[in-house]
């Protein structure tokens, strides 16, 4: 008989958990899992999957406004109805739960439905029940952190901002990531007064200076009430709604405010501080290029690693994981340079490698910038004023384009496409050489000849 209940037993359903667990599977190895909250994790059920779906229903404000200069003529004014937009989502992500659940019975892995505690280094507690495993896998992502403010009971975290009972007319947002700067654009695209209140001199950490400024504009000509270095320091309930005062001494009267402000790893009540298990310095679980802890037996990988915190980096990791595991050879150690990224903001963003001040940083002979912004031929009948950016980062001395970023309509549609390019390590006289498509809008990308700057 074998010496444990299974091979490997995963902790969360995520999308890594449940790739790591259908391809163990599928290698013969014994394998269950254990979730206690929904199948697929937060991308499925409170973040990628809904946010994409709230992000499309707050375009079609821009597009009804845009079709009166091709034509149109809408019997009457355009409303919308939040609670079937709700309600909508509610029952596609109903759809995709039980796929899940799908999956994995096909897989023929097991699915606890409860939260699971190791309690051991081979064993796992979950209602009441302990199970043995050779393997333990960690998936369970992070969870929304709220800081510690005064009146912070009243905030909503991005976990519950998708089910409201009813749509607020006025949506404050506090927070300077993807989360904030994507929800702002979504309710103030769904008919919301939006603001967004952040400490820092301009939102996006991280990403491209020029890209983070047009972005800013862009949204503000939307509509957007941008607040900069601000925060809140008190939330009380004045009738019906809230008052925010502001560390600027400004106060503002809102239906909702979202604290999205960073998540953290979902480790509470897991086991592993029992166990010793080392951590790194922001509480994220440390991990070798196996995915394997300081206890060898116990595994981790995803959002409570530390790493790019995106779904397509989790499946990439499990599908590495399982690898080095239960393959017949162990693969390359997973490379994460060059992971490109959107940010599904109004207009959207879309970027992949270095930003220009990193390749400065990085590319020892320099860097040649080409960039361009232009109003989307679209836009000629329909009226808008919003405008697209494209910028390309060439390292100077091996022609190399080492940063390719967009702000414009479904920039992250078409930096897929690009990414490919950057990560093949091909040069700009490759992009030159290569014939555009007409009229588009991507064709910018292989006809930006004149350089911008130095």
């Amino acid at each position: 008989m074998a010496q444990y209940d299974y091979d490997l037993f995963v902790i969360g359903a995520g999308s890594g958990g449940v790739r790591a667990a259908r391809t163990a599977a599928a290698t013969g190895a014994r394998v269950a899992i254990a979730e206690d909250r929904y199948l697929g994790g937060t991308c499925v059920n409170v973040g990628c999957v809904p946010k994409k779906l709230y992000s499309y229903a707050a375009h079609f404000h821009d597009a009804f406004d845009d079709s009166a200069g091709f034509g149109w003529t809408l019997p009457e004014p355009p409303r919308f109805d939040w609670a079937t937009l709700r309600d909508n989502k509610s029952e596609e992500i109903k759809r995709l739960n039980g796929i899940y659940g799908r999956l994995l019975e096909g897989a023929n892995v097991a699915l606890f439905n409860g939260r699971a505690r190791i309690a051991g280094p081979h064993s796992i507690e979950i209602n009441g029940e302990t199970i043995t495993a050779e393997k333990i896998l960690v998936a369970t992502g992070g969870w929304p952190w709220v800081p510690d403010i005064e009146g912070a009971e009243h905030a909503l975290d991005s976990n519950r901002v998708f089910d409201l009972g009813t749509f607020p007319e006025r949506f404050l947002v506090l927070g300077g990531g993807y989360i904030a700067v994507e929800f702002a654009s979504i309710f103030n695209g769904l008919g919301s007064d939006a603001h967004l209140v952040y400490r820092g001199e301009l939102f996006l950490r991280g990403f491209d200076r020029e890209v983070r400024e047009f972005t800013r504009d862009e949204m503000q000509k939307k509509g957007v009430n941008l607040h900069f270095e601000a925060t809140i320091e008190r939330i009380e309930p004045v009738n019906d709604a809230y008052r925010v005062t502001l560390s600027n001494g400004e106060t503002l009267d809102v239906d909702v405010v979202l604290a999205a402000t960073g998540r953290r790893p979902n480790l509470v009540g897991l086991g592993l501080d029992e166990l010793g298990v080392a951590l790194n310095p922001d509480g994220t679980v440390k991990v070798d290029e196996r995915y394997q802890t300081s206890e060898p037996s116990i595994l981790a990988l995803g959002d409570v690693t530390g790493g790019p915190e995106l779904t397509p980096v989790a499946l990439a990791e499990a599908m590495h994981l399982v690898q080095h595991h239960y393959g017949d050879t162990p693969p390359r150690p997973l490379d994460y340079q060059n992971i490109a990224t959107a940010v599904f903001c109004h207009p959207n963003i879309g970027t992949v490698g270095l930003s220009e001040e990193e390749a400065r940083e990085q590319c020892e002979s320099g860097v040649r910038i080409y960039r361009t912004d232009f109003r989307p031929m679209k836009h000629t009948l329909s009226g808008s004023q919003e405008r697209c950016l494209m910028k390309l980062v060439v390292d100077d001395a091996t022609d190399r384009v080492v940063g390719a970023h967009m702000v414009g309509d479904e920039a992250g549609e078409l930096i897929q496409g690009i990414a490919i390019a950057v990560r093949a390590g091909l040069t700009k006289t490759d992009f030159d050489a290569t014939v555009g498509i007409h009229p588009t809008s991507a064709e910018e990308f292989v006809t930006m000849r004149s350089l911008s700057r130095h």
